[in-house]
């Protein structure tokens, strides 16, 4: 079913998580960070009806936008025709191919549903980003900067923090969109750590992860429990008797890369 607003000729659909930006200064804040990236290319996210996508394209640079909703890649499409630097890529986030290439600075009013794995697939594989800005539900950009001993602290704070400094740069109301979420939201600045784990550490990171917080109140030795022992745990740096949530981000990429050289078996082929 159709939300009743819209903006320009695009209706919001709840199916595709759409809620449009028209907050002018957070709009000038987005742009301005994405712009401010040295790479040489533009990756936008779900661009519903170009609000970003006109402003990205004035700065001369290559632009991909990925889009998901046939109806606002036609608006997208009308609405840009005859500009060479614009690339209409029609498909999931998630799972689509991008063209390879030189890095990308990425930018996006990610849809709420599917913001998670959008995020998680940029993180783990190897599209090549020197920045992103990007825009998520409020609770999610807490547990993206979530730290240690706090219940926003989990695998998804973890592994953007291992791979990228993360800044926030604005803070929004329900108002800022049509139609208006019932929830904040924000935005959030990646920068690339120069120490971030390798491609190839970051699936078997998020396994180790996902089983160590599995019952967030449960011990790292219960949640291991039939997998690996007490004395497995301790040998690669994870006191067992501890909880996920008290673990440093440091303390995991050291398990990981430890448990890769042991205890290859832990992890699925």
């Amino acid at each position: 079913m159709q939300e009743l607003h819209s903006t320009g000729r695009l209706r919001a659909k709840k199916a595709f998580g759409q809620n449009f930006l028209v907050n002018e200064g957070v709009i000038r804040t987005i742009v301005d960070a994405a712009l401010a990236s040295s790479a040489p290319r533009l990756l936008e996210i779900g661009p519903g009806p170009g609000v970003l996508t006109a402003r990205l394209l004035a700065d001369g640079r290559p632009l991909w936008a990925v889009e998901l909703d046939p109806e606002a890649c036609a608006l997208l499409g009308d609405r840009f025709v005859g500009q060479p630097a614009f690339h209409l890529l029609e498909g999931d986030a998630v799972r689509i191919a991008l063209p390879e290439g030189a890095p990308w600075s990425v930018v996006g009013n990610l849809p709420y549903n599917a913001a998670t794995p959008i995020l998680t697939r940029m993180l783990t594989e190897a599209v090549p980003w020197e920045r992103m800005v990007l825009m998520f539900q409020l609770e999610v950009a807490q547990k993206l900067m979530g730290e240690p001993g706090t219940k926003a602290y989990g695998p998804l704070s973890v592994l953007a923090q291992l791979c990228a400094r993360l800044t926030r740069l604005a803070k929004l109301g329900p108002g800022s969109f049509r139609p208006a979420p019932k929830v904040d939201s924000a935005v959030v600045l990646f920068e690339p750590r120069g120490e971030a784990p390798t491609l190839a550490e970051r699936k078997p990171l998020l396994a180790v992860l996902h089983r160590s917080f599995a019952h967030r109140r449960k011990t790292l030795a219960n949640n291991w429990q039939g997998v690996l022992s007490a004395e497995v745990l301790t040998g690669v740096g994870l006191a067992s008797a501890l909880r996920a949530e008290v673990i440093p981000p440091a303390a995991w990429l050291d398990a990981t890369r430890a448990l890769l050289i042991h205890h290859p078996e832990v992890f699925p082929s």
